[in-house]
């Protein structure tokens, strides 16, 4: 463990926890007892001075990594300008060159307009509203394992009760939940086709519904990719009943996976797209692109929000699409992604634990069985290889529905000799644990 020799020890990170204990909500959870001190590209130092790799990312949102400088500068110059004029009461060109570049970056051969929020999930509340609004119905269908956010209608469409939604019912009405496809644990997509039809058989006629939300890669849920047929069979249903389909892309989307926006791999385009996390770069902005008549359907003054695509959260995404330009990030995401593969099925070679190692572009995972065992999830080793790469110096976080899976999502920007670094702390921290 490597320690900053410009920092000093002038606390720690025991005392810090024992003031988060007394002055912050029991419920704001926290995946390792580490408070930081300095953080620059894929790496961070805490408060006792110990230098740590950067494989979390801050759920997704680093993908230009930590400080960037231009996205520093950008944000800077923005402040001696103007901070705040509520776009609703005086607009801002940055707002706009925004809107026109992810209009032009989203998917779908057909007119698009955006609108800029705050967060993922009231991004995603907003994509409700707008289908709602386009369609004139209500319910909406999403599936098992997804994650679409912690406020009320968001948790209402997220597929996984602990520790989201545990204590906080009723949810919002007209939301239901149809398989979603996991060959691994024994869901096929004609399962799980099969499963929105009966929805419409049991639940909700088909003419009721609004629109289907997913996630091009499930995220909590545990990384697992929507297959090509899966969705091309969501489209074709969609289709046949006039229902939308919302891409979930607030963790996928700003290059994760090899391309701005996940749903550019698909053979068919969402009609409505809801982003945020690593757009701007650690920055909060959120937003919803979609089909230029869909997203006009709400009457001025429907959306909005005071906070909404603040000229700060507009400096530092266009200074993060500048990033990627001149980086060549998306190609880079790809790279990252294939090296991270090869390392980590490398581990898993020597570790029948590992059954599976999966992802698209730089959004990578692994599955950990008991014994190797498919019937028995092993959550308890996945908690000891997180925690013991941690006290190692490398930061990772744990998902999926059964808590056996370790995700990665470093930084696009981190050198290959810094993925290898955290690799080999990953592989060690498997043999020390088992």
């Amino acid at each position: 463990m490597h320690r900053d020799p410009h920092l000093p020890n002038a606390t720690t990170n025991a005392a810090l926890m024992g003031r988060r204990q007394l002055a912050v909500a029991r419920g704001v959870g926290q995946a390792h007892e580490i408070f930081v001190a300095r953080a620059r590209n894929a790496e961070l130092w805490d408060v006792e001075g110990r230098r740590y790799i950067d494989f979390a990312g801050g759920i997704a949102v680093l993908n230009t990594g930590h400080c960037h400088p231009d996205v520093i500068a950008a944000v800077k110059a923005q402040l001696d300008e103007y901070t705040h004029t509520c776009f609703q009461v005086l607009a801002y060109e940055p707002y706009v060159e925004l809107a026109e570049r992810l209009n032009a970056l989203a998917p779908g051969k057909f007119a698009k307009k955006t609108l800029f929020l705050s967060t993922g999930a009231e991004a995603i509340e907003n994509t409700v509203k707008i289908a709602r609004a386009y369609t004139g119905r209500a319910g909406i269908v999403a599936f098992t394992g997804g994650y679409h956010g912690r406020t009320m209608m968001t948790l209402g469409l997220t597929g996984k009760v602990a520790p989201y939604k545990t204590g906080f019912g009723p949810f919002p009405g007209e939301v239901f939940h149809a398989l979603f496809p996991n060959e691994l644990h024994g869901v096929s997509v004609a399962d799980a086709l099969a499963s929105v039809e009966t929805i419409f058989k049991n639940d909700i006629e088909a003419s009721r519904v609004a629109a289907f939300i997913l996630e091009p890669v499930q995220g909590e849920g545990g990384f697992y990719v929507a297959p090509p047929a899966f969705v091309e069979g969501l489209r074709a249903i969609a289709d046949r009943h006039g229902i939308l389909i919302i891409a979930d892309e607030v963790q996928t989307g700003a290059g994760r996976c090899g391309t701005w926006f996940a749903s550019e791999q698909w053979s068919v385009a969402p009609d409505l797209i809801a982003t945020a996390k690593s757009m701007a770069g650690g920055f909060p902005i959120s937003g919803v692109v979609g089909r230029a008549d869909v997203m006009d359907a709400p009457a001025p003054g429907g959306l909005g929000g005071t906070y909404a695509g603040s000229p700060i959260g507009c400096a530092a995404a266009l200074a993060v699409l500048k990033v990627f330009e001149d980086e060549q990030l998306l190609a880079r995401s790809k790279a990252v992604g294939q090296r991270l593969i090869a390392g980590l099925r490398r581990i898993a070679d020597v570790q029948p634990a590992i059954r599976d190692v999966r992802g698209l572009g730089a959004m990578v995972a692994i599955e950990l069985f008991e014994d190797g065992n498919l019937a028995r999830p092993d959550a308890e080793l996945t908690k000891r290889v997180v925690a013991e790469a941690a006290r190692r110096g490398l930061i990772l976080l744990s998902c999926g529905s059964y808590g056996n899976v370790i995700r990665v999502l470093v930084p696009l920007t981190a050198s290959d000799a810094l993925l290898d670094e955290g690799l080999q702390i990953l592989a060690d921290s498997f043999a020390a644990v088992r």
